[in-house]
């Protein structure tokens, strides 16, 4: 009675409109105080401990050190040394801007950090060389998609700790599917522009890209820095996001000097804001799962999966939960809920966690912008000034190619396997 009360309250209260954290909240509270024989209390306790690990604060400094990196100037210097690279390929500003978001995903590692900082920047120069906003609105979303793929990325910061996997081996196990990724977004963007006859960029030259190489060198240092000093366990992933601050505000105000003292106000607040939001989510969520875990929802999922005995099926069917999962809740809150009941599963089907949780982060991202509740669409048509419309239909293209990344990543688990188990 329970698990259905707690799933229909939540489910209406989503589709109403109600923010995502007091939907989980709402749903948990009337489920345990009408249905359950434990005391109220209880909730606030769960929430507590959902938020009580110290690998958690990496998340608010993360989104600090973001912050703190598009206030010194450096999107513009990441998206020029992009655009160095790429030179005269047709759609070259298509291709700049997925290899930007390769470069920032090693800031940022989040997706919507990546389509508001660059998408600025991206979306107004393919505009000016004539590109439809549309399409540099759907290129923008899908590559935002690489962000939290390639390290650090704070939903594996999350997996891993809720799963107790090892975020470095994450940090490593991201790296080639979000090169994958990039590859499969640029060859599709290769092929309509080529179609559509879209605009070349400048001709390729060693000096330009030489120039805009060492205006950038800095933060392209920066996933170096941080995945290197978490693999030769130099610190933790919470002190490699406590690095990463330092290191954006070295870069921002002694050696850019872009960044102003007058500016922090702004960054503290937007990152306790954020912070505040994802905490959360976080917390209400993992009272969820609990309510969830009290009625035997483990129970039920593993009798189910004793049925299904072949990894592969398991895989593929968990991928399309996930897939409509994602199209309609935030990542943090899928993750929050359905790790503690997937992870057993996939253990007992002797499937890799790094794997699995690379894929698992993977399918969420696709589901960011995927119609019509992809959060990455809402946040990517107000940022190019669009409708929500205009950039759903644009983005219908991007979609199966994502998806043919994420098959890839299912069917190959060295894809994910490889690089942890050569450094790590």
């Amino acid at each position: 009675m329970t698990l259905i009360l707690v799933i229909v309250l939540f489910a209406g209260l989503s589709f109403v409109g109600m923010p995502l954290a007091f939907s989980l909240g709402i749903a948990t509270t009337i489920s345990v105080f009408f249905t359950m024989d434990v005391p109220l209390h209880i909730i606030v306790e769960r929430m507590l401990l959902g938020v009580d690990s110290f690998l958690f604060l990496a998340v608010p400094l993360f989104i600090m050190a973001a912050g703190i990196m598009n206030r010194a100037g450096i999107t513009t210097r990441i998206f020029s040394f992009a655009r160095a690279l790429v030179g005269q390929v047709p759609g070259a500003l298509g291709h700049s801007n997925v290899l930007a978001s390769i470069i920032f995903a090693g800031i940022s590692g989040s997706a919507v950090a990546d389509s508001a900082s660059l998408g600025k920047v991206e979306i107004k120069a393919m505009e000016e060389q004539g590109y439809p906003k549309p399409f540099s609105a759907a290129v923008t979303c899908a590559s935002s998609t690489i962000g939290p793929i390639f390290p650090p990325s704070i939903p594996m910061v999350i997996f891993g700790g809720i799963a107790g996997v090892s975020v470095g081996e994450l940090f490593l196990g991201g790296v080639i599917p979000g090169l994958l990724i990039a590859v499969c977004l640029m060859v599709l963007i290769y092929v309509i522009s080529v179609r559509e006859n879209y605009p070349r960029d400048e001709k390729f030259s060693f000096g330009r890209a030489g120039r805009t190489f060492m205006s950038a060198f800095f933060p392209l240092m920066t996933p170096v820095l941080i995945v290197g000093g978490i693999v030769t366990g130099v610190f933790t992933p919470t002190e490699a996001a406590a690095f990463t601050v330092v290191y954006a505000f070295i870069l921002g105000f002694f050696i850019y000097r872009e960044l102003k003292l007058s500016m922090l106000p702004e960054i503290f607040m937007e990152t306790i804001i954020t912070s505040a939001v994802v905490m959360l989510i976080i917390s209400v969520a993992s009272a969820f799962s609990w309510v969830l875990t009290m009625e035997q929802l483990g129970n039920l999922l593993a009798q189910w999966a004793s049925a299904v005995d072949n990894p592969l099926l398991f895989l593929v069917i968990i991928n399309i939960f996930l897939l409509l999962l994602g199209m309609v809740m935030e990542t943090t809150a899928v993750l929050i809920i359905m790790t503690p009941f997937f992870v057993p599963l996939a253990q007992t089907l002797g499937i890799d966690m790094v794997h699995f949780g690379v894929m698992m982060v993977l399918n969420l991202m696709i589901g960011l912008s995927t119609p019509p509740f992809g959060l990455g669409l809402f946040t990517t048509s107000k940022i190019a000034d669009l409708s929500l419309e205009a950039v759903m239909k644009s983005i219908l293209p991007f979609i199966p190619i994502l998806l043919v990344a994420l098959i890839l990543v299912i069917l190959f688990p060295t894809l994910t396997t490889w690089l942890p188990s050569l450094l790590m």
